[in-house]
């Protein structure tokens, strides 16, 4: 089709542009790398570890406190919140250059008398734009040329495309005449003449409203909110009942030599009182210090992003790392129909012979059958073959039906055969057929049409030798037809007749049936384990689709969402609206699937679920989907949607894949659950060292660990331990468990057996090497014993059993089972980890001098550290199995 139009010259656009504005859309404000920072100084952890820093900075300016000791928390503020800075902008700066290049379309447009390509964003009001089959509208208009099939599924969710026609000078402005940016041209050619461009056009308006809406907290943030306060207080109390302690002891048990009574004691000298003060108030410090677990930012930090990485070598683009957390604990899950459980296109799926037998695919037809069938439908179209790229060839001018069957065949689509065209019947909606009447190397008139009209008409079939056999009775393929239009198939007929095309074009008598093709959106491949594995892992989904109820019935049930003998609802939207709030959330548990759906009803149900307690997931790809994917916990936009979804997203599924999807869940789930391995490891770290912390003074050890030592401890040790829990792997009995509860707190009962068990066990050792002439004995570095050498070396010796021990619990921490080696090999930085971590302890305690209050240790000493550390693994898998005999097997009640 020829169009010509002069256009807007220089003159006009420029005033129009100063008029009604560039065709830009306002997107989201991208953060920058220095607000992302300092919002996440925010966080619980982040703000005790500053409050800490402070104290530290006060003891240090005052002589109490060496400047190492400050310089490390802080440090370990840096790292965790730069590292989580990083990771998050790095990613975002990658998605805005996504969605950069995506936004680079030339728009084909009449401008000076001439047909030119121009930016999308330099479009004007009063532009003429040419259209064509694959382009997206860049703004909203009308159309004063030509005629558009058009799929306004990005706006409305509709898949089925609309028609579109010119707007006439004599008619008034009807639906029909107008077109939406974001939306799709399937077929047709046409001119639109641009009335609204930037955010005055409908998906700009929509973007706005986006831009506005509140972020949210993840169930993870939540958690930690919680845990962090719990921290506090257990800090704080401990750090009060330590000074009190600290202070009583000195008072009253192991008072100053003339001390005898409360009263004698403040009457001793000043310098002395200051000094056991100040020593109180540092050992509180160090506990404050202790129970803060200073490396749990960094190691979320570094979980993230490591899931991060995993999850886009599988397709999975994560815009906001805690969308990953939330992901995993999903507990309802709203899911597009079209381009996500399925493919998004109509395709065949099932060929169906005259003597009802059924082929699902092309090679399994028989060949007679399949070589005519063929020859019907490369003869009897309308469309244009371009086969010059042959595994996808593009059809210009079918229909979608046309289109799926023609793709069906694409093997066959280049055995062209010199035949000539005697006559055409072209389809129409009366006739419910399409015939071609050819000569040459077959003499046939060849039909495509409704099986209703066709077999009417049908005296026989082809077998499977290609022989006539007569057409006797319709029952058994009207029966198998009735359940292919039961599984929301379109049947399209392909029949022969030697019977010429008559004058008045009705439809040839004595027809023979090639077969019968079942035409749906194809299921993808993967749809149906994916939704059983999301069914498996406890999470509820509801199909939104804006197709019919049948036919979303139809695909809910092969997809496996639900079975007809399973209580089960499916709502079209009116039924949906005609229910007030409250009967909505009672019956959200038991809704499957809400057909006819617009954008509204999208949103209500997310905020509705929200109000229930669930934690909600959206998938989305048009414009209508936006709203409800930003408002839900977590929003996935798929990768062929709108920049618009995409910006509202927390998550991308770039392959549009409802798979990858329950990939992001498992990695989710991986996720919270190495949080919880390193905090089992972190925590058992701090009870045992608040405990030292506080029973030293009572055995006469002032600092059994010094501030730097367990600083060292808490940032450093713990923080390639974090990296060492980071990389654990996704393993899929994880799916098969209960999400974890929105109000569920973030250390649970079988965490706290072995963090309090594990931690007195480790106080309780560690009490007892300081206090035993045995280790004293076995640590004295060659010196006398006595001596202040002999002193240095066991007290260095207790540094390095303390480190150590904690270093193979985290062999107990990283499973709940029996076997520590279980899935060991398949997380590749847990052992090079462990095993840097001994050589650095070695290298700190040789090297630390002054600074980490440590000497050398000999290489039998060495020895006996390792045998005394090795202690706890024994003990905790004693544990373990009393936990298995009488409360049950974690891990077999999870499976």
């Amino acid at each position: 089709m020829k169009f010509t139009f002069d256009g807007l010259n220089d003159q006009q656009v420029e005033k129009s542009r100063i008029e009604f504005g560039s065709n830009a859309v306002s997107s989201q404000v991208v953060e920058t790398f220095w607000s992302k920072l300092f919002d996440n100084f925010k966080d619980p952890i982040i703000i005790i570890l500053i409050i800490a820093l402070a104290v530290t900075v006060l003891l240090t300016i005052f002589g109490y406190s060496e400047w190492y000791e400050g310089v490390g928390i802080a440090l370990a503020v840096f790292a965790a919140t730069f590292v989580a800075t990083w990771s998050e902008h790095s990613n975002e700066t990658a998605f805005q250059k996504l969605l950069e290049e995506a936004s680079l379309i030339q728009v084909k447009t009449f401008r000076n008398k001439h047909l030119t390509e121009i930016s999308i964003n330099e479009l004007v009001v009063g532009d003429s734009i040419l259209l064509q089959p694959g382009d997206t509208i860049p703004a909203d208009g009308l159309l004063i040329a030509g005629h558009l099939e058009v799929s306004e599924a990005a706006m409305t969710g509709e898949s089925e495309p609309i028609k579109k026609k010119s707007l006439k000078s004599d008619e008034n402005i009807a639906d029909e005449n107008r077109l939406f940016r974001a939306t799709l041209i399937e077929d047709g050619e046409a001119v639109m003449r641009v009335t609204a461009v930037g955010d005055k056009t409908k998906y700009g308006e929509t973007m706005k409203e986006l831009i506005s809406a509140e972020d949210r907290l993840s169930p993870l943030q939540e958690k930690l909110k919680v845990l962090g306060g719990q921290i506090s207080m257990f800090g704080y109390i401990g750090a009060a009942f330590i000074f009190v302690a600290f202070m009583l002891n000195n008072i009253f048990i192991n008072p100053n030599p003339g001390v005898d009574s409360l009263m004698s004691y403040f009457a001793q000298d000043a310098g002395l009182i200051l000094t056991d003060v100040t020593t109180a108030a540092i050992l509180a410090i160090i506990v404050i210090v202790v129970a803060v677990p200073e490396g749990l930012p960094m190691m979320i930090a570094m979980v993230l992003a490591l899931n991060m990485k995993k999850l886009l070598s599988i397709k999975v683009l994560v815009r906001k790392l805690l969308g990953i957390e939330t992901a995993g604990s999903l507990t309802l899950l709203f899911s597009d129909k079209t381009g996500t459980l399925t493919q998004g296109q109509l395709a065949v799926e099932v060929f169906l012979t005259g003597g009802a037998q059924h082929y699902p695919t092309l090679d399994k037809i028989p060949t007679p059958i399949r070589q005519l069938t063929a020859f019907s439908l490369r003869n009897n179209t309308s469309a244009i073959i371009d086969l010059s790229d042959e595994t996808a060839p593009k059809m210009v001018g079918a229909d979608r039906t046309d289109q799926a069957m023609l793709r069906f065949i694409t093997p066959l689509l280049k055995q062209e055969t010199p035949i000539d065209i005697v006559d055409v019947v072209p389809f129409s909606s009366a006739r419910k057929f399409s015939a071609t009447q050819v000569t040459g190397e077959h003499n046939l008139t060849l039909i495509k049409g409704a099986p209703e009209v066709l077999l009417k008409n049908c005296t026989h079939y082809l077998d499977d030798q290609g022989n006539k056999v007569a057409l006797d009775t319709l029952q058994s393929l009207e029966t198998e037809m009735s359940q292919l239009s039961r599984r929301a198939m379109r049947l399209l007929a392909v029949a022969i007749s030697n019977n010429p095309i008559t004058d008045n074009k009705e439809l040839p008598n004595e027809l023979t049936l090639l077969g019968i093709f079942g035409i749906r959106d194809k299921i993808r491949q993967e749809s149906q384990q994916a939704v059983h594995v999301a069914k498996s892992a406890k999470i509820h989904v509801i199909m939104i689709t804006g197709d019919a109820k049948e036919t979303a019935q139809a695909i809910a049930q092969d997809i496996g969402l639900f079975s007809e003998d399973k209580e089960g609802k499916i709502l079209t939207s009116a039924e949906l609206a005609a229910l007030s709030d409250d009967e909505v959330k009672q019956l959200l548990p038991h809704l499957y699937v809400v057909s006819r759906a617009f954008p509204t009803d999208k949103s209500r149900l997310v905020r509705l679920a929200k109000e229930q307690g669930w934690v909600v997931g959206m998938t989305g790809d048009g414009v209508n989907d936006a709203p409800a994917v930003k408002n839900a916990d977590v929003g996935f936009s798929m990768g062929s949607g709108t920049e618009m979804t995409k910006e509202s997203s927390d998550i991308v599924i770039l392959d549009d894949n409802f798979a990858s999807l329950t990939k992001a869940v498992l990695y989710g789930r991986t996720l919270f659950k190495s949080i919880r391995k390193f905090l089992i490891f972190q925590l058992t770290v701090s009870i045992s060292a608040v405990l030292v912390a506080f029973l030293g003074p009572f055995f006469g050890f002032d600092l059994p660990l010094t501030m730097t030592q367990l600083l060292w401890l808490n940032i450093i040790m713990d923080t390639l331990a974090g990296l060492a829990f980071a990389g654990e792997a996704a393993l899929p009995r994880y799916m098969l468990e209960k999400p974890i509860p929105k109000d569920a707190p973030l250390i649970n009962g079988e965490m706290w057996s072995s963090v309090l068990l594990n931690g007195t066990i480790v106080a309780l050792l560690s009490v007892i090497f300081l206090m035993s002439d045995f280790t004293r004995q076995l640590f004295t570095g060659g010196h006398a014993a006595g001596t202040l050498e002999a002193e240095a070396s066991f007290l260095t010796a207790f540094f390095a059993f303390f480190v150590l021990i904690h270093v193979f619990n985290t062999f107990n921490a990283r499973t709940q089972s029996l076997n520590l080696f279980e899935h060991i090999l398949e997380n590749k930085l847990f052992l090079p980890i462990i095993a840097i971590i001994i050589v650095v302890q070695v290298f700190m305690i040789s090297f630390g001098g002054e600074i980490m209050r440590t000497v050398g240790l000999l290489p039998q000493e060495w020895g006996y550290v390792l045998l005394l550390a090795l202690i706890l693994i024994p003990l905790d898998l004693i544990r373990k199995l009393v936990r298995n005999l009488y409360f049950g097997n974690p891990v077999l009640h999870n499976e």
